[in-house]
């Protein structure tokens, strides 16, 4: 039977930075039919049993700790090639020719996935360190921008009053009085009017208007 068959070949091999790793490998292979007749002579009717998973692991062993367990993820498609080259011109010398080599399987040691666990919760807890870095850095620009809004502020009443003498502490207080009349005029027993002699609220004097108390009986 010449045509191309697959075969699955499993290995259990160390990384460069001493990492164990489950590795599968597919090989579709084929002998060459002119070779056939020492194919049989020197390794018996069953040759690729006795030759593939020999060569596979050899391949596999030398290949893998040439490289640490996160190159083997991040450099899968250049592993994967290196493979495929090596196996095909390992096969040749057995006269069998391959038409395909893939990884189809890639699994590290319980101890390998623990550590890139802990690491992705090493990463989440910095981002949030960052983050809230971040928002109390916020909180106190906010914090100072008031500051210094209420200092301007201030400085601004303060500037305007030197210029207008006690002109803004009246105007407040008459709008003060305002709002106090206007809750006073609210009351059912008594009524306030203006004051023809200027007294202030209570019968104080003062200048400016006053307001004089009457009792509804």
């Amino acid at each position: 039977d010449v045509r191309t068959k697959p075969r699955e070949i499993p290995s259990v091999t160390g990384t460069k930075d001493l990492q164990m790793v489950n590795i599968k490998m597919r090989v579709l292979w084929r002998p060459v039919v002119e070779e056939l007749p020492k194919l049989y002579r020197e390794l018996g009717t069953d040759f690729d049993e006795r030759v593939l998973p020999s060569i596979g692991n050899e391949v596999l062993k030398s290949i893998v700790a040439q490289y640490n367990a996160e190159e083997l993820l991040s450099k899968r498609g250049e592993v994967s090639d290196r493979i495929k080259q090596e196996m095909t011109k390992r096969a040749r010398n057995f006269h069998l020719t391959l038409d395909d080599v893939a990884i189809t399987h890639l699994t590290f040691g319980r101890e390998f996935t623990k550590a890139i666990e802990a690491k992705q919760v090493a990463f989440q807890e910095a981002e949030r360190q960052q983050w809230v870095v971040m928002r109390a850095e916020q909180e106190r620009q906010a914090v100072v921008t008031r500051a210094e809004g209420e200092a301007e502020a201030a400085q601004i009443i303060t500037r305007a009053m030197e210029k207008t003498g006690n002109a803004i502490v009246e105007v407040r207080r008459i709008d003060a009085a305002k709002e106090i009349a206007a809750k006073l005029a609210g009351s059912r027993n008594i009524v306030y009017l203006p004051s023809q002699n200027g007294g202030g609220v209570g019968g104080g004097g003062g200048s400016g208007g006053g307001l004089r108390r009457l009792s509804r009986e």
